[in-house]
């Protein structure tokens, strides 16, 4: 419901309403059609993502390698391996909002069940659809172009070399850290009743936050901040290193994701706060 504000000396409707919290879990969604169209939706979003993505990194690859007759500044080189990441999440989010909400990747599901955005049921069946379609989108892609995708490392995440652990988990904790507060504040239901024309324009701004990420940490890890674009190249690819580094680009973007719900929910929506008063409030009565 809409409580009164405080404005000039006389009390006035607040312009936005948050939404209930969604129950922990829910079994009534399993029986709705739109559950199931909204995981069908993060499926398809997660595959395309990853079969542009991974083609795009393949394909610079395969451009800047003399071995094979191409030149050291060929191709699109990071920023635009950087844009097509970018540009795939503003795209996709744009098309699968209205449906499932458009997430694509576990860390921003995660970080929007610690919210009680999502149910649990809902969580865990994102994220299953999310791998489920990094790994076809990444199989199509092997499918089509065998022999590059073998010998360009198939898009798989993994530490470069020179860095150290800690720093390929604080990268990807930070990324997913700006990601996930991104999604966030474009998503506000306050900054929505501000700015009306928000909702339409949500999808940019998080994937700007994606490109700016990529630009940053491509260096380090390859950026993953979405455990299933990490986990989808690295089923396909099957080596070792990628393998052996995959707990980075699980548990760096998920304790990114619960930073960004705790700072946005508890600090800067002050949740923790509100409820407080509203018990002190009913105790009083």
């Amino acid at each position: 419901m809409a409580k009164d504000i405080e404005v000039g000396g006389e009390f006035q409707a607040k312009d936005y309403h948050d939404p209930p919290p969604a129950p922990l879990v829910d079994p009534e969604e399993l029986t709705k059609w739109s559950f199931y169209r909204a995981v069908i939706a993060e499926f398809i979003a997660t595959l395309l993502f990853l079969y542009i993505t991974v083609l795009t990194v393949i394909g610079y690859k395969s451009q800047v390698d003399t071995a094979k007759g191409g030149e050291d500044c060929g191709g699109v080189g990071i920023l635009g391996i950087a844009w097509a990441f970018g540009g795939m999440i503003f795209i996709l989010v744009y098309c699968t909002a209205g449906i499932s909400g458009g997430h694509i990747n576990p860390a921003v599901t995660f970080g929007l069940f610690l919210a009680r955005k999502v149910s649990l049921v809902r969580a865990i069946f994102y994220m299953a659809a999310q791998c489920l379609g990094a790994i076809c989108g990444c199989g199509l892609v092997k499918a089509l172009q065998k022999s590059y995708y073998n010998q360009y490392g198939g898009g798989a995440n993994s530490l470069a070399d020179g860095y150290s652990t800690g720093t390929g988990l604080a990268a990807e904790i930070i990324g997913t850290f700006v990601l996930v507060y991104t999604v966030f504040s474009a998503t506000d239901p306050k900054r929505n009743a501000r700015d009306s024309h928000v909702p339409v324009l949500a999808p940019l701004p998080i994937g700007f936050a994606v490109f700016m990420v990529h630009l940053a940490t491509i260096p380090i890890t390859g950026t993953g901040i979405n455990p299933a674009r990490s986990f989808g190249a690295a089923v396909i690819y099957n080596q070792d290193k990628p393998w052996d580094d995959q707990w980075i680009f699980w548990v760096g973007p998920f304790i990114g994701a619960a930073i960004a719900a705790i700072y946005h929910q508890y600090i800067l929506r002050a949740a923790a706060a509100k409820a407080l008063g509203s018990f002190r409030s009913s105790s009083a009565i």
